[in-house]
């Protein structure tokens, strides 16, 4: 192999503790980003209650967390650029993604209203939709990057895209276990849907900016649009409808909401499979890589 070649051949050279540094890039990032993860939420559940200050400063989080992500890439990894969060498409991908992500709620929503799970529907508020806009966008921002981007991505490297995915969707759900209403069914679905749904999208396009399109969309639809509880939370929903649902578990999703319902995984696994054969289909399936053993 060629020197320019070596995947770090473009790296800057760095000192030793920042070599050291980038040897243990992985738990750095993830402590880094649950630490911003836990900070951000903080913030959020301060101004949830006064939408006027909700919304730019969900906003301003969303943006602050990808500043962050790219500043740890360049210091940490000593990549000289970041192409999960490539300029080119990030509008086409963000559109696409809340697109994607409000439709497919949507029509979750519908069916259970179809089958007979709404029990009452009444006006909420508009201010309660804007701030709940900006909360979630920080919300899908901050998850994306640390689940997709460093998570996923960097299991990836080490063990290949099907293990990744199955670790990392399986960790993805095991995080809402500590809700108040969280059940285990509750968050084994929200790992198949939410989990898998938007881990496909980042495998598909190789850009963090459709999963946190879609992120973003489905969480706004749930609570901003419908108003009902988001995975098991005790934070009361305030959107633009209040939905209340009644039903078997199975159909509502019970305390912890419709993305326990199996209408959920019947919903999401359509994309899910369509965005991983479309990733096979332009060789983005990455197989495990193989270890070479040092020469004598």
């Amino acid at each position: 192999m060629a020197p320019t070649d070596h995947p770090d051949s473009t790296l800057p050279q760095a000192d030793p503790s920042t070599s050291r540094l980038r040897r243990f890039r992985f738990p750095v990032l993830l402590v880094a980003l649950f630490g911003v993860m836990t900070v951000f939420a903080g913030i959020n559940r301060l101004v949830s209650p006064v939408w006027i200050l909700a919304l730019p400063v969900g906003a301003g989080l969303a943006v602050a967390a990808v500043v962050i992500y790219r500043w740890l890439c360049r210091t940490v990894e000593l990549r000289p650029s970041v192409p999960e969060l490539e300029k080119t498409n990030r509008w086409s991908q963000l559109r696409r993604g809340t697109l994607l992500g409000g439709g497919l709620f949507t029509v979750l929503m519908l069916l259970i209203a179809m089958f007979g799970g709404w029990q009452d529907v009444s006006w909420g508020s508009f201010g309660g939709l804007l701030g709940t806009a900006g909360m979630m966008a920080s919300v899908a921002v901050i998850e994306e990057l640390l689940f997709r981007g460093v998570l996923f991505r960097i299991m990836e490297e080490r063990t290949g895209t099907v293990i990744a995915l199955v670790v990392s969707t399986a960790l993805f759900g095991a995080t809402h276990l500590v809700n108040v209403n969280a059940t285990l069914w509750g968050t084994l679905s929200i790992a198949l849907t939410g989990g898998a749904m938007t881990t496909a999208a980042y495998i598909a396009t190789r850009s963090l900016w459709l999963p946190i399109g879609l992120h973003f969309a489905w969480n706004f639809t749930h609570t901003g649009i419908f108003g009902v509880i988001l995975s098991g939370s005790d934070v009361a929903p305030n959107g633009l409808l209040n939905v209340t649902l009644s039903g078997p578990s199975a159909l509502t999703g019970g305390t912890f909401g419709p993305e326990a319902s199996l209408l959920a995984l019947l919903v999401c696994v359509v994309p899910t499979i369509l965005l991983l054969r479309r990733a096979a289909r332009t060789g983005q399936i990455r197989p495990r890589p193989r270890r070479t053993k040092p020469s004598a």
